[in-house]
């Protein structure tokens, strides 16, 4: 009931955000508090985020779900932005995506304080963004313990490029 309770929330916008692309949108899932606090509920219940120090949430929405399961699961939480996002002392790291090419920044002081990581998202999809907060943690001697996502979009085998476990809601 509940994994097709989230799936009828969700909705989907085709040639978005270019022609070929169905865009499924998680934000509806936010306008319903009882169904949001069962979905972060059922994320941070996850085996993975036992043995990790931190997680590592990603710009924009997976830090709206990675905040919530840090709440929750009484982990500390860093973010990885895009560039010009974020003062200090940064560690950064290129990647392409579905549908162009980014950079990703993590500041350097809480990243130190930490070895081991789960990453939260909302969404993996061709799994760029992953690959990048992976190379980057890896040039600091860190490691990914899983990824939690809200929905997985199998087709696009994302997952095929990790060693680590990935946990996800919903698959399309």
């Amino acid at each position: 009931m509940f994994s097709k309770q989230l799936t009828e929330t969700i909705r989907e916008y085709p040639d978005f955000p270019k022609k070929g692309i169905l865009f499924r949108d998680i934000m509806p899932i936010l306008q319903n508090p009882d169904l949001f606090s069962e979905l972060i509920s059922e994320m941070s219940s996850s085996n993975l985020l036992k043995e990790c120090e931190a997680i590592i949430s990603i710009d924009a929405r997976g830090f709206i779900f990675g905040s919530a399961i840090a709440l929750l699961s009484k982990k500390p939480m860093l973010v990885a932005r895009k560039i010009g996002k974020l003062p200090g002392d940064l560690i950064t790291e290129k990647y392409l995506l579905e549908y162009g090419s980014n950079e990703l920044a993590i500041q350097k002081e809480p990243l130190n304080l930490y070895d081991n990581f789960v990453i939260v998202d909302d969404l993996l999809a061709t799994g760029g963004t992953v690959k990048c907060i992976e190379n980057l943690l890896a040039r600091k001697n860190k490691k990914v313990l899983g990824l939690l996502v809200v929905i997985e979009l199998v087709e696009l085998l994302g997952k095929s490029k990790f060693k680590f476990p990935v946990e996800s809601i919903l698959k399309f």
